[in-house]
């Protein structure tokens, strides 16, 4: 894949060397900008173009939510990995809606984050199942739940089969590949297949992505559909 290419953006100067410091350590990966605050993130984006950002959620000037939002919603192969304190944080679903390919925990281990950042860069996503059951609990208690489309990821099914349908609906209950393939019967391969035409079809960036569109898109639990 080559180098990985990683802009950092963290209000705190003193994060942002160390996570600088760990990612330029890595020989497949390369820090080409730091960032003090949302906008110098959409700045240094624009710029640099890198493969990663890892983006933090409270700065000043512009959110890491906004920042997420304008990145994402500019095309390209950018993705954004949220930082944030807390593994509930509420700003974290918010940021998904937004575009981001998941989420860490500023405290993750730094072997973790690098993995986390070669992950996304590989175009997967930072969404364990566990994490995307809690991301389902946040959702369907929220009263806004409904689908809106001015959303960046409420987008139609129509051309979605019906296996498909069954697939994304079981992703967005939080099921991996392989829980996935012993439900519906199928072999792994199949999974994924089905998996990449999903995401070709409701052009995602990744699995975090697929989730949120069925949220959006009413095919998640705790919908009645």
């Amino acid at each position: 894949m080559g180098t990985v290419r990683v802009v950092i953006a963290d209000d705190q100067a003193l994060l942002r060397g160390s996570f600088r410091m760990l990612v330029d350590a890595a020989e497949d990966l390369t820090v080409v900008a730091e960032a003090g605050t949302g906008v110098e993130a959409v700045t240094a984006t624009r710029r640099t173009a890198p493969d990663v950002v890892l983006m933090d959620v409270r700065m000043p000037e512009m959110d890491g939510i906004e920042a997420t939002r304008l990145i994402c919603g500019e095309g390209g192969s950018v993705r954004v990995v949220i930082l944030t304190t807390f593994d509930l944080d509420t700003y974290v679903y918010s940021a998904l809606r937004a575009g981001a390919s998941g989420f860490l925990l500023k405290d993750t281990p730094p072997a973790d984050l690098l993995s986390a950042v070669r992950t996304v860069a590989a175009g997967e996503a930072l969404l364990a199942p566990t994490v995307t059951r809690r991301l389902i609990a946040e959702f369907v208690r929220r009263p806004e739940r409904r689908r809106d489309p001015s959303n960046l990821l409420a987008r139609s099914l129509d051309g979605v089969t019906d296996r498909e349908r069954e697939v994304l609906s079981l992703i967005a209950s939080g099921l991996s590949n392989t829980e996935i393939a012993g439900e519906l019967h199928l072999s792994m391969a199949t999974v994924k297949t089905h998996i990449g035409r999903l995401l070709a079809k409701l052009h995602a960036r990744d699995r975090a992505q697929l989730v949120i569109i069925a949220y959006e898109s009413g095919l998640a639990p705790g919908h009645g559909v």
